[in-house]
């Protein structure tokens, strides 16, 4: 009975634990670097020509209120755009693609492994406690 419940338990707690990128942060701190000059992450990272990407995961796009995002990635948010693993996974691809309009001028990682490991990266920096 006790071990019914506590695999019940487990159960539970890993269904209702957020989804973790299949990534490798250490390689995508790496791959981060090609970012690194328009984004930064981190304690003190500051807003560049792309905003910071600390909390990036599960957040509305275009909600960084300090930063002047593009009109068409500031509909995006609007319309209901959350920057999912999937979501970002697939921006991350063709960023022009994914939303037209916006003004990230990177064409976008072609290898899955790259992507997997940045998001993975970019989930250890999560937003501020409000």
């Amino acid at each position: 009975m006790i071990k019914k419940i506590l695999a019940s338990i487990a159960a539970i707690a890993a269904l209702s634990a957020p989804a973790f990128a299949d990534g490798d942060a250490e390689k995508g701190k790496k791959v981060f670097k090609k970012c690194q000059a328009c984004h930064q992450v981190g304690e003190d990272a500051k807003n560049r020509v792309g905003p910071i990407l600390n909390g990036v995961i599960e957040r509305q796009a275009g909600a960084i209120e300090d930063f002047k995002y593009s009109d068409a990635m500031v509909e995006a948010g609007e319309k209901g755009l959350i920057w999912t693993h999937e979501n970002i996974a697939e921006y991350l691809k063709k960023p022009r693609d994914f939303i037209p309009g916006n003004k990230m001028t990177f064409a976008g990682l072609r290898k899955e492994d790259d992507i997997e490991d940045v998001i993975a990266y970019l989930e250890i920096f999560p937003g501020e406690e409000k």
